[in-house]
């Protein structure tokens, strides 16, 4: 197991910590008494795990640290950390939630692009996932709307920020459909 592989799986198992916090905090707030620290905690927790993500992407590229194990795990640790928050934070009581159809977009583009690939590889036994603009920024704008909620910033900065997401994850997800029906459609597949 490299370096690399070590991270992502720290960045993994600080998911659920993020989590309990997050609930934690949302269950003060609930009952009345906010309690600073979990909320501080959450956020500390949260933009650790995200950094590491560069961490361990740079350390792998740079040291020659790829692996087979860290390709597979990599992008469960990225969907798990984004889905565990935004469903988190739609449904716990921080002030603020996410909408409920923001979260819906969010799975379901990621559910719909999955199985999408399963399937393609059943089907074409060759998928090539060619990573586009429009999905990094996805990502960005939903790590940009997570921080915006539990920074509390004024709520229209969080209608923006979750629109901008939402935005670009819908277009994303077009894309990445478009783009597999395309390699369907090549590899003579109606």
């Amino acid at each position: 197991m490299t370096l690399a592989t070590k991270i992502t799986v720290f960045r993994i198992l600080l998911i659920p910590v993020f989590v309990g916090l997050a609930i934690y905090y949302g269950e003060s707030v609930k009952a009345g008494a906010p309690l600073e620290a979990y909320r501080w905690a959450a956020i500390i927790t949260f933009t650790v795990a995200a950094a590491s993500d560069a961490l361990d992407g740079y350390i792998a590229r740079h040291f020659n640290q790829q692996s087979r194990l860290g390709t597979i795990l990599d992008p469960i640790a990225d969907k798990g950390l984004m889905t565990a928050a935004i469903i988190t934070l739609s449904f716990t009581n921080w002030g603020h939630y996410f909408p409920i159809w923001f979260c819906a977009l969010v799975i379901g583009r990621d559910a719909v692009l999955v199985c999408g690939a399963l399937l393609m590889n059943q089907v074409i036994e060759h998928v090539i996932v060619k990573p586009h603009w429009t999905g990094k920024a996805a990502t960005a704008t939903q790590i940009l709307a997570v921080g915006v909620l539990m920074f509390q910033l004024p709520p229209p900065s969080l209608t923006i920020a979750t629109v901008l997401a939402a935005c670009f994850t819908a277009t994303s997800a077009a894309l990445y459909i478009r783009e597999g029906l395309r390699q369907v459609h090549e590899a003579g597949h109606a």
